[in-house]
């Protein structure tokens, strides 16, 4: 099975900015005016999973909660503290989690979007699960 995780955004430059140039996921392909959208998907070659990011003249209509997030799992601890060095280093800011769990096991950024993107190492997961 794969997996995409659609969105529609109103500002795709800031949005390939933050996941690319910060986060380090690649563009893995993109097109132009295809049914009136232009496009991105980005995620990580060989995975079976990506972000398909659409910009239309139709306005993005964003509706969610302080619940809703998206977790990214670095590998390693130093992913982790590079990933969190190199947001806040581009002056995007650490906000608190409404759920705690992810106050005491990674940090919650917003994307351009204003949704919620947290960074946790991977040991939380594994420790979750068992």
């Amino acid at each position: 099975m794969f997996l995409r995780v659609a969105r529609h955004t109103d500002n795709l430059e800031a949005i390939e900015n933050f996941y690319v140039n910060i986060l380090g996921f690649e563009i893995l392909a993109n097109f132009h005016n295809h049914n009136n959208y232009d496009g991105i998907f980005i995620g990580k070659t060989g995975l079976d999973w990506h972000f398909e990011f659409t910009r239309s003249e139709e306005k993005a209509n964003h509706t969610f909660d302080q619940n809703d997030v998206i977790v990214l799992y670095p590998k390693t601890i130093l992913d982790y503290d590079i990933l969190v060095d190199r947001l806040l280093y581009h002056n995007i800011s650490i906000v608190t989690a409404n759920n705690p769990f992810w106050n005491e096991n990674g940090k919650m950024f917003l994307d351009p979007d204003g949704y919620r993107i947290v960074l946790s190492p991977l040991k939380a997961i594994i420790e979750e699960i068992n």
